[in-house]
Order: C-alpha cells, then structure tokens, then sequence
C-alpha cells in the first residue's frame, strides 16, 4: 500500500509541475530577433574571433543591437560588408 501511495503521490506531483512549466512556457516567451539569423549568414563565419567576440554569432548579435561596426570583422570581404550595411540600414530594429 505504501508503494502505491508513494507512485499516486508521484504522478500528481509531476503532472502538477507539467502544467506549470506549460504556462511557464507560454507566460514567459521570449521572441528572437530574425535579423540576428540573416546578419550571421552574410559574415563570413570563421568564428576567428579577431573581431573581439566570441564568433560570427557574437559579431552579429552585436551589429544589429548596434553595439559594434562591420569594420572590425577583417575577414570579412568588402562586398558583404557592404550588403551588411544595406540590411541593416533597411531593417532597423
């Protein structure tokens, strides 16, 4: 009996805490700026990290907050730079 009250005791309790981080889930989302993705796709992603950040990811996390300029990414050829500079001015934040 006391293996079946310790089983039931369970299940009620995990089926509680599955409903709240379903409405945690839900409450608590967090939309990710798109143009992070399309910013990453256009550097050149050596992830060398001579830019001062961890990788591309960090670089582009940092260009579209406006935090940094595509000057400092040096592998970086001057036609991307220039598309970079494009989509940016065209979808500011």
């Amino acid at each position: 009996m006391g293996i079946v009250k310790a089983v039931l005791l369970m299940l009620v309790l995990g089926g509680i805490i599955g409903i709240l981080l379903g409405v945690a889930s839900v409450k608590l989302y967090v939309e990710e700026d798109h143009r992070v993705e399309e910013v990453l796709a256009m550097l050149p992603g050596y992830n060398c990290g001579g830019c001062g950040n961890p990788g591309c990811a960090g670089m582009a996390a940092k260009l579209v907050d406006g935090e940094t300029t595509i000057d400092k990414c040096k592998p970086c050829k001057a036609e991307a730079k220039q598309a970079i500079i494009a989509y940016l001015a065209e979808h500011a934040g």
